[in-house]
């Protein structure tokens, strides 16, 4: 992997992603880019052999990336790197043409052993992925039930919702990290993207949210 394009929003994230990547792919090219209308500008001007993307970014969703270069770089391998467990994220990513499918919160030496695999042509996914694709695959194999009526969707994922309960509980990012088992970095993370979903930015607008939503008990 010679060329490689990283595409994260947020700068901490990013160095230690560059960190990692350059760790695995020693001597790598690698071009960093924040906003998803930068990226493709790149996609079309660098050919890459990597991309690592991440989904929850300012002017969009990095699936609008990873189909790009599937259509005029079909060549690059694109691995997800993300917050986002579940089906409304993992499943658009791999029709778009995700090669892979990486969970931020997990361990930095697990991440670096699934970024290892792409030498030898195996797709990077998490354990949590990997057993979401056989699930999926297995559920579509039995007859599906009804929908039940009257459900509404939920907004945040169950992870979402434990980050955002003790964000307006007052506790500080390294606290909910602490808390969770979970680095910072990805703390903020979660925090970015929840923000985003209850178009809030402030503390004391989540606390009201959190209420609504009855997360307190």
């Amino acid at each position: 992997m010679k060329t490689i394009l990283l595409l994260e929003d947020l700068p901490e994230i990013r160095a230690w992603l560059r960190k990692l990547v350059l760790q695995i792919f020693p001597g790598a090219t690698i071009s960093e880019s924040s906003r998803i209308g930068d990226a493709l500008e790149l996609v079309a001007a660098v050919k890459f052999d990597l991309a690592l993307i991440d989904l929850g970014l300012p002017d969009g969703s990095g699936v609008d990336v990873v189909t790009k270069l599937r259509d005029i770089q079909p060549d690059a391998q694109s691995v997800v790197v993300t917050i986002h467990d579940d089906d409304e994220h993992l499943f658009p990513a791999l029709q778009a043409g995700a090669f892979g499918y990486i969970l931020k919160e997990q361990p930095r030496e697990m991440i670096a052993e699934q970024l290892q695999r792409i030498s030898q042509g195996e797709p990077p996914l998490s354990p949590s992925i990997a057993r979401r694709v056989m699930q999926y695959f297995s559920a579509k194999a039995k007859p599906a039930p009804n929908n039940a009526p009257g459900i509404p969707n939920v907004s945040l994922t169950d992870r979402e919702s434990e980050v955002l309960l003790r964000v307006a509980k007052g506790y500080t990012l390294p606290e909910i990290g602490v808390q969770l088992g979970l680095s910072r970095h990805t703390i903020a993370d979660y925090v970015k993207q929840i923000y985003r979903k209850l178009n809030v930015s402030s503390r004391a607008e989540a606390a009201l949210e959190a209420q609504r939503l009855g997360l307190f008990r």
